[in-house]
């Protein structure tokens, strides 16, 4: 493993991941879809396997010594995770099973005690489907109603007229932080500020930008942010809502059951402090414990060379793919992350990601859960190469020959 004293050596860093070793991979695999889910270092594997096979019991109540440790394991993690995004204090930090339930816990939990009609949600055209459907099913209950802040060409929020969409009715501003299709990275500072400024709440996803960019919640100053950790090499079924403790406070919980509870009688309930509070049952233990080992492993790395390869590998990979006669580009945002979607000439973008998969080369391909952005477009789904801190140069050459062969079979 590499620490942070060292350059990102990407070649040697692979030598962490068993997938990307395993010799039955006919041709070798090169994963691009790391916006849809990142690829497990050992330790994460092996710190699972760990909780399982040593003390695998269950957290907060137990009284003997298994218990006690998965306890002390699974708080650290919640330690470690707060480092990591600048959380000044632990309380603030929720377990949930990732991004969608975050996003949700919120829409139940405030948006449908607190909006009426008349009030307005304020998204983006390039949210992903998590950060719509529960507004709009919000929207529906309350009467509430959902504005949308438009796209420029380059794939850029328009903010020019932004008076015109923050109002006194907006309520609340949920905005995407960076975009799963565009790579956009969004002037989310500005935007919690000029909610702040209206009178709302800023709810902020960072699903895509955690993995790849420190962040610092406490500077960022939204009420709300959320990411998952399958993303960030840690396990799927995992994820976090931090809030601000004040409004976290006066939430009603998401969920009922053991745990969320402080007394039970058989006509009430009251509820336990935060973040209990919203994490109702058996919480997922193991999933918790092998996302704060891949916190520990993404610190050791450090944020910021993560993020300067990542850069790298970006500008290396947007020159190569323009020499390709008939590819089509989407977003050109000047500041934008590790994500390139395009279209390949006349090959439709599944008949392309199977031709690449021929060649062992994972892309993903579709609407990617972001169909307002296919529509602002006029297309209906692109290919879209994902890079993170385990691909190469060298990997990206090999994507851009596979698709020159995909153009040239279909006669494109």
């Amino acid at each position: 493993m590499i620490v942070k004293d060292q350059a990102l050596d990407a070649v040697m860093l692979r030598n962490d991941f068993p997938v990307l070793s395993r010799s039955r991979n006919i041709p070798a695999l090169v994963y691009l879809d790391s916006a849809a889910t990142t690829l497990k270092p050992q330790c994460v594997i092996d710190a699972i396997v760990r909780y399982y096979s040593e003390y695998g019991g269950s957290v907060h109540r137990g009284i003997y010594q298994i218990a006690e440790r998965a306890t002390e394991e699974y708080e650290n993690a919640r330690k470690q995770i707060a480092r990591f995004i600048g959380a000044k204090t632990t309380e603030s930090v929720i377990f949930t099973k990732g991004t969608t339930e975050s996003i949700n816990l919120v829409a139940y939990a405030w948006a449908r005690h607190i909006l009426k009609p008349g009030d307005e949600i304020l998204l983006t055209e390039m949210e992903h489907h998590s950060n719509i459907v529960p507004w709009q099913m919000v929207a529906k209950t309350t009467g509430a109603h959902i504005r949308y802040l438009p796209l420029n060409d380059d794939g850029t929020l328009n903010l020019e007229d932004a008076h015109r969409y923050f109002t006194p009715q907006t309520k609340l501003a949920a905005v995407i932080h960076q975009s799963n299709v565009l790579g956009t990275v969004n002037p989310v500072e500005r935007i919690v500020k000029m909610a702040h400024d209206a009178g709302a709440l800023a709810l902020v996803d960072g699903a895509q930008r955690v993995p790849h960019h420190s962040v610092d919640v406490t500077e960022l100053g939204a009420d709300f942010y959320v990411f998952s950790g399958h993303k960030m090499l840690g396990p799927t079924g995992v994820g976090v809502l931090y809030g601000n403790l004040e409004v976290l406070d006066k939430m009603e919980p998401f969920h009922g059951g053991g745990d969320m509870i402080r007394t039970v009688s058989m006509l009430e309930s009251t509820w336990n402090t935060l973040p209990y509070k919203f994490e109702a049952g058996t919480p997922p233990i193991a999933q918790v414990i092998g996302l704060g080992t891949a916190v520990e492993y993404l610190s050791n790395i450090g944020l910021d060379k993560i993020t300067a390869y990542e850069e790298q590998l970006t500008t290396y990979a947007l020159k190569a793919l323009r020499t390709i006669p008939g590819i089509e580009i989407y977003g050109e945002a000047p500041h934008r992350g590790a994500v390139i979607s395009f279209n390949a000439g006349n090959v439709h973008p599944h008949d392309l990601s199977q031709l690449l998969d021929r060649d062992g080369i994972a892309v993903r391909a579709g609407h990617h859960c972001a169909q307002p952005i296919m529509t602002r477009l006029g297309i209906s789904a692109t290919t879209r190469a994902s890079f993170y801190l385990y691909n190469t140069l060298e990997e990206i050459d090999l994507l851009v020959e596979s698709i020159r062969k995909a153009i040239d079979f279909m006669g494109g």
